[in-house]
């Protein structure tokens, strides 16, 4: 019987390790395999920070001994340094150790020895794109251990219908990588000609120099700020938008498209993280640069005057939703990584 203790932040984080790891608790492989979720970080004051950890450690060396597989989630650097001394007890105590990265093309620029050293001891790495995997390629070498493995769409829940309006989400913490400010700016260059449309910010963060950008910009009634939401809230928000826009910088791959895929949205982004590995441009969503405003406007103007093109661009979001990044078929992925490494022994 195979028993799987799985390293990551707190079930009560906000972001994209603790959304995906919640939709893998729902699945048969988690049962099959006896995960087990150790939480060794929570987002919060310097002193919460080191309780969890320590916390996490205790729990960790006590489990360790009863489990054959330590599956390591991790992203940036500082969540790298955390996670190592577990990748090094896990190694010496003769366990299989899987990492799977949380991030994307920022890869390059935070590279360091403890990533390096993780990737090449590991005995899987996962990655959410090919792009990224040929980013750890160029510093480990080609390597049959690397593996490719999408973050899954969520389950939308069906309790309760909301009628749709003329929306445009953002969801995600709201700060420069993500990019809010250009949609705000880019927004502002059409919402005369569309007073009845709006955007809407669920997520935390730079809140209020968003509204500050937006009341500058003489477009404050049209820019909704709902803050973090969850639950119920969260489901409103993408029931009732039109259509999704995530600006980003950089990502691995973000939970925000695949949040809009799920309630069929049509989705306007950058080619980042693994966004291109699926993407292509007003085939199955909108796709600019990142910081290109002008291109952005351009692309908010298709999405609210083009309701044919929205109806299509639904279609392939639900059908990216049912198939390629359905949860049964990616967790069955992970399973599959699973069954395979035990049988390297």
């Amino acid at each position: 019987m195979t028993k799987v203790l799985v390293l990551s932040t707190s079930k009560r984080a906000r972001g994209g390790i603790a959304a995906v790891l919640k939709l893998y608790e729902q699945s048969d492989v988690w049962k099959k395999y006896h995960c087990r979720w150790v939480s060794t970080h929570k987002d919060s004051s310097k002193l919460i920070k080191i309780w969890y950890l320590c916390k996490g450690m205790i729990e960790f060396l006590f489990l360790l001994p009863f489990y054959d597989i330590v599956h390591i989630h991790f992203s940036l650097a500082g969540s790298a340094r955390r996670k190592y001394p577990f990748f090094r007890i896990a190694k010496k105590m003769g366990k299989k150790v899987i990492i799977h990265l949380h991030c994307g093309s920022q890869i390059d620029d935070i590279w360091n020895h403890t990533y390096q050293t993780m990737f090449e001891q590991c005995d899987c790495g996962i990655l959410l794109s090919e792009s990224l995997k040929s980013k750890i390629e160029e510093h480990i070498g080609k390597s049959d251990k690397l593996k490719v493995v999408y973050n899954p769409c969520p389950i939308v829940p069906n309790n309760t219908e909301y009628e749709k309006k003329n929306h445009i989400l953002f969801s995600g913490t709201l700060y420069d990588g993500k990019g809010y400010k250009d949609l705000i700016n880019a927004f502002a260059r059409v919402a005369a000609k569309y007073p009845n449309w709006k955007i809407v910010f669920a997520g935390n963060g730079e809140v209020e120099q968003a509204r500050a950008l937006s009341e500058k910009l003489g477009i404050s009634k049209q820019v909704l700020l709902l803050g973090w939401v969850s639950g119920e809230a969260k489901h409103k928000a993408f029931s009732e938008a039109k259509a999704l826009c995530l600006p980003s910088y950089a990502e691995g791959f973000p939970m925000a498209v695949l949040d809009a895929w799920a309630y069929g949205l049509p989705v306007v982004t950058t080619p980042v993280g693994g966004v291109p590995d699926v993407a292509v441009d007003r085939e199955n969503m909108l796709l600019f640069e990142p910081g290109d405003v002008d291109q952005l406007a351009v692309q908010l103007g298709r999405v609210i005057n083009d309701e044919a093109l929205r109806v299509r661009l639904s279609e392939e979001s639900a059908k990216m939703a049912q198939n390629q990044f359905n949860l049964v078929s990616i967790t069955n992925q992970v399973g599959d990584i699973y069954k395979q490494i035990v049988k390297t022994e």
